[in-house]
């Protein structure tokens, strides 16, 4: 297996990763770091369980990439990264806190060369314990908590699918629009929320049946199950749970005109982008509209209350607009227009760090 992580890393153009394996808890521990050609590469800590540890490692490798994408797209001084710790069984609280401790220890002896924060699978309470750990945790408060960067992201998600809408439909609301929202976890549920309050008639859907029945019956919504998601009819699909689910196979089975969702790298692949432009569906690229929650905390200075983090969130709406105008002129897709824009951006920045293939700690 060590020489399959080792072919991943040869094949993938980042810049560094770093592997360690938590003999306590038997999970993985992988840190990628795309570019720092912007700067100190920034993002979330990812804890999920994985069948092996080859499919962790993938997605700490893709949503790096996604990462330097995304910060480009905002124009920060921020390269990309992300880590992954790839559980092979759910952990109890105290192996859970240990982990996490160990893993703060690692960062630590990185000496900020990695910046981190919540993401799929971690939490607040999480970050606030890493930060005991290492200093390398961002949104961290005076008073030792760490704010959620859900909605935030949420935030960002509902005006960059005004910004669509109006491209889209030539309308300023979302009256008389039907939203099929996909997993309603951290932003997923807030996202709900905002776009039931603005008039949408919501469809829901994740693998949590409690849960979303709970919430259809708040919003006066239809039920969807996780297997009727792509072939089911709406003008808004909102992917909010796990990446890869745009596809060869899924994409023929769309019945909606906007995929807009807060989900990491929903593209299978890169050719999808334009897979879902040649159907008709306009696809508001990943990493420009789920940046709000990057956003915020990655621009976080003292001061700043909830308020101004939330309207400083809602640039998120004219980087849509300036990708969909772009797209309307050239004639190309969304998805390839935002990503010229970000590699743009990165070939532009004066950094011009080396590559190492791999740090290997056991």
């Amino acid at each position: 297996m060590i020489e399959q992580l080792k072919r991943m890393i040869r094949d993938w153009p980042g810049e560094v990763v770093v592997i360690r394996r938590d003999e306590a808890t038997a999970a993985w521990v992988f840190v990628a770091l795309h570019s720092s050609r912007r700067g100190t590469p920034v993002g979330g800590t990812r804890m999920k369980v994985y069948e092996q540890p080859t499919d962790g490692l993938r997605d700490a490798l893709r949503l790096a990439e996604g990462m330097s994408y995304k910060w480009a797209s905002l124009d920060l001084p921020r390269g990309g990264g992300k880590a992954v710790l790839a559980l092979s069984r759910p952990l109890d609280p105290p192996e859970r806190r240990g982990l996490l401790e160990r893993y703060g220890r690692l960062l630590e002896s990185m000496d900020g060369a990695f910046g981190t924060g919540e993401d799929l699978g971690t939490t607040p309470e999480d970050m606030a314990w890493l930060a005991r750990h290492t200093r390398h945790v961002h949104g961290v408060q005076p008073d030792g908590s760490v704010m959620d960067p859900g909605p935030f992201t949420a935030h960002g998600v509902y005006h960059g699918i005004l910004a669509g809408v109006r491209w889209r439909f030539d309308q300023s609301t979302l009256q008389g629009l039907s939203a099929l929202v996909q997993g309603l976890g951290d932003v997923g549920e807030p996202l709900a929320r905002r776009l039931h309050d603005a008039g949408a008639k919501l469809l829901l859907s994740d693998l949590d049946s409690a849960r979303a029945e709970r919430l259809a019956a708040e919003f006066d919504a239809e039920l969807v199950t996780p297997e009727q998601v792509y072939e089911t009819p709406c003008d808004l699909f909102v992917p909010c749970a796990v990446g890869g689910i745009l596809n060869r196979e899924t994409i023929p089975r769309l019945a909606c005109q906007i995929v807009a969702g807060s989900a990491n790298n929903q593209l299978g692949e890169a050719e999808d982008g334009p897979r879902l432009h040649e159907r008709g569906i306009t696809y508001l690229p990943d990493y420009v509209l789920n940046s709000g929650g990057a956003l915020a905390l990655g621009t976080l200075v003292e001061g700043d209350t909830p308020e101004d983090l939330l309207r400083r969130v809602e640039r998120v709406g004219v980087l849509i607009s300036e990708v969909l105008e772009r797209s309307d002129q050239s004639g190309t897709a969304p998805a390839t227009v935002a990503r010229a824009l970000a590699e743009e951006r990165l070939q532009a920045a004066p950094g011009n760090a080396a590559r190492s293939d791999a740090t290997e700690e056991e």
